[in-house]
């Protein structure tokens, strides 16, 4: 049987049709139908039923799929086995999102080189779904990025940051004991938003009023919605992480809302199996190392 028929198969799974599939494998979308119809040859049995270019699993490929996923991933770690190198590498390359690579990497990456001092390394900043086709595509060598899983990488929680709404120096919700999402809402915004699952719920809070939140500026950055915060452009929910210095140098406040409390964005470590381990576990330990030392930052 051949394994790329296999690898096309649990891809077209994943990816919810031939064409992202094709995407994803760097084919054609021919060259994957190919693949599954010769997969469906040697099983003899369908494994899609096709309706126009909506695709639907049969209950043939329902009972197949658990088993391709695991000769999947058995070859995998025989192959990574087989070739993988014995010796640290010369240049280790890390893909992160903007987040990490502001409040993460310039922690993280001066202990990492003490473990590792031979070792050159090469940042890469991008999306969280680029990352994962540059790790997928061997163009970097890990990944932090949302929570995302793959068939083909091995992804672990590696930190959650709360979600917390900031005040400015001089605020009236300061000297307010609680504050309610109707206040909350009055007041000029500054909207944060990264794209995650999780501002979803933040909007959410508001869904019960009449009227929608002031949010009088929206950017998808969270530097620049922590700046205008502190220039007193509006009040605004942040990741904890970006406003650590800030509350150390009294620039922004926290502001309690038990309505948010419990929101987070995850970042996980994505890499594919069996590879870095030693990095892996090194960047592991140190990332529970500086959750010691931050408050706020919650690592699995």
């Amino acid at each position: 049987m051949n394994i790329e028929n296999i690898e096309a198969f649990v891809y077209v799974i994943h990816c919810g049709s031939f064409n992202k599939a094709a995407d994803a494998l760097y084919l054609s979308q021919p060259s994957v139908t190919a693949r599954i119809k010769s997969l469906e040859q040697e099983l003899d049995c369908k494994l899609f039923d096709r309706q126009g270019k909506q695709i639907q699993i049969t209950e043939d490929g329902k009972r197949f799929l658990p088993y391709a996923q695991q000769l999947l991933l058995i070859y995998q770690k025989g192959k990574l086995h087989i070739n993988q190198k014995k010796s640290s590498p010369d240049e280790f390359r890390i893909g992160c999102t903007v987040s990490v690579s502001n409040y993460v990497i310039p922690d993280l990456l001066p202990r990492l080189k003490q473990r590792f001092p031979n070792t050159h390394y090469k940042i890469v900043t991008s999306t969280t779904d680029e990352i994962m086709n540059k790790v997928l595509g061997k163009e970097v060598d890990i990944g932090f990025v949302r929570n995302v899983n793959h068939p083909n990488l091995q992804s672990t929680k590696f930190y959650e940051d709360p979600i917390r709404l900031y005040a400015y120096d001089g605020h009236p919700f300061l000297r307010t004991e609680s504050v309610t999402i109707e206040a909350i809402a009055e007041q000029p915004l500054v909207f944060f938003e990264c794209g995650s699952l999780d501002w979803l719920r933040i909007h959410r809070i508001f869904e019960h009023l009449d009227m929608p939140p002031n949010i009088q500026i929206q950017t998808d950055n969270s530097e620049l919605a922590k700046k205008l915060v502190i220039q007193k452009a509006g009040i605004g929910f942040l990741p904890d992480l970006c406003a650590q210095q800030e509350i150390r140098e009294g620039k922004l406040y926290q502001i309690r809302v038990p309505e948010t409390e419990g929101i987070s964005l995850q970042t996980n470590l994505i890499s594919h199996h069996g590879e870095h381990l030693a990095f892996l576990e090194a960047i592991t330990e140190i990332g529970k190392q500086l959750a010691e030392m931050k408050l706020g930052l919650s690592v699995n």
